[in-house]
């Protein structure tokens, strides 16, 4: 049984122009549960590069926070257009629980389409690396060091607001105020 105020890590990318921004403003927030932020970090990642991983583990690692969590939220698996997260390796790096969070389920034989005809093939392996998309409610995860009971319960303490776990919600509410002004749109 996971506590109601569990330390959680919510990671999400600002808006970006895929033709003017060279890099993108990655948000995290610390929250307990789905009730309380604690805290909000920032890093960069390359548009469409291959530098989301390590930035965000060197992120996570140098926080305050870091030896409380217990999990990290992702919304989706890419930051930046193609700038695709090694979750297996952000778990082994932290020796924290990730868990990929998506609203819709992905439509990954087009995203590993378009990666080969960008010549992204290392892309694509990162993807099926991530494993299976599992439906929790009405949201679709992803998972690397975390069962899918321990997800169900993330979820369950952490979807105070909607369907999206809160930390991952805020984190983007942050990174679409600070990029455009004002928040708008869906997590």
């Amino acid at each position: 049984m996971i506590k109601k105020e569990a330390r959680i890590l919510g990671i999400d990318d600002s808006p970006f122009d895929k033709f003017r921004d060279r890099e993108v403003l990655i948000i995290g927030t610390f929250f307990r549960g789905g009730s309380s932020l604690d805290g909000v970090m920032t890093t960069t990642a390359a548009v469409d590069g291959s530098d989301a991983t390590a930035k965000i583990i060197r992120m996570v690692k140098k926080s305050k926070f870091f030896p409380q969590l217990q999990a990290i939220m992702l919304n989706g698996i890419a930051v930046g257009g193609f700038n695709v997260i090694d979750i297996q390796k952000l778990r082994s790096a932290t020796k924290i629980p990730v868990v990929v969070v998506m609203r819709d389920f992905p439509e990954v034989g087009k995203i590993k389409g378009t990666l080969a005809s960008l010549g992204m093939e290392a892309k694509v392996k990162l993807i099926e690396k991530a494993g299976r998309i599992y439906k929790v409610d009405n949201v679709h995860v992803q998972l690397s060091g975390c069962s899918l009971e321990r997800a169900r319960e993330l979820l369950k303490i952490s979807c105070t607001r909607s369907n999206i776990p809160e930390p991952v919600r805020v984190a983007h509410l942050i990174a679409a105020g600070i990029k455009l002004g004002e928040s708008k749109g869906k997590a």
